[in-house]
């Protein structure tokens, strides 16, 4: 069995590492490349550094940020935020990202997806997901950083990403999102028994039992935070010793 991983996330925004809540309302959060050193240190399994404005800003994401933030860990590293090309994905791992985060790229390009797992494998592709549920109770997938609703459907749209490729996804409920309420674990459920590919959860941490809960109940691979870890309301050793304490296959 694999064992589960712990996932810090940098949202980046004019070059600072911000925080918001449903997406919206962002205040600042620290220099990401300290806190990326930080969690090396600490114990994280990997990190996903998203620039968050570069598709709305309709510009490829920061390349010397990612270079920085590259010399400064020895842990994983994931990177996202306007790739819609190979060329930005071969910049990206050239300067020290082990995968790519693919979101709004892949929405408008579905091909994209295709392509970037055949020319750089799909271990290292990851596809981002942010969905949030209508009055229906369907989740709706949103591009743009969350700002733009598409006609797409979050288990159909996930099923299509795994046939084109993506070695993994990174599921956010926009609902969820910086609530500190929990991960969507019905979503999760759902999205775990259709997949054979990982799943990233992400959307709502807000204790050290919201994340036992997503791994013994969804058997998600990792979970992904950002506030609770980025103002030391959780500490990850600690996490991680919690999540071993309640029978988690987890690496310390």
């Amino acid at each position: 069995m694999l064992k589960k991983r712990i996932i810090p996330c940098l949202d980046i925004k004019n070059g600072r590492t911000v925080k918001g809540t449903n997406f919206i309302h962002l205040r600042d959060a620290g220099d990401p490349v300290e806190l990326a050193a930080r969690y090396s240190l600490e114990g994280a399994d990997e990190l996903v550094f998203l620039d968050i404005a570069a598709t709305l800003e309709n510009r490829s994401t920061l390349v010397e940020l990612v270079k920085k933030i590259g010399k400064a860990i020895n842990i994983p590293f994931a990177v996202g935020g306007g790739i819609n090309n190979e060329d930005i994905v071969k910049q990206l791992l050239h300067h020290g990202a082990d995968k790519v985060s693919i979101n709004s790229g892949g929405l408008k390009y579905p091909d994209l997806i295709n392509r970037v797992a055949n020319n750089f494998g799909e271990q290292c592709l990851i596809v981002a997901i942010d969905a949030r549920q209508n009055d229906d109770g369907q989740w709706i997938v949103h591009s743009h950083g969350g700002t733009k609703p598409t006609e797409k459907f979050l288990f159909d749209w996930a099923l299509e990403v795994q046939d084109r490729g993506a070695g993994e996804i990174l599921f956010t409920s926009m609902d969820h999102d910086g609530t500190k309420n929990g991960f969507a674990i019905d979503a999760l459920k759902k999205l775990n028994y259709l997949l054979t590919i990982p799943i990233i959860a992400s959307g709502g941490a807000g204790n050290m039992d919201h994340f036992s809960e997503a791994f013994i109940k969804t058997d998600v691979s990792a979970a992904l935070a950002a506030s609770v870890f980025h103002f030391k309301e959780i500490e990850i050793n600690v996490l991680k010793q919690h999540l071993k304490n309640k029978g988690v296959e987890i690496r310390i």
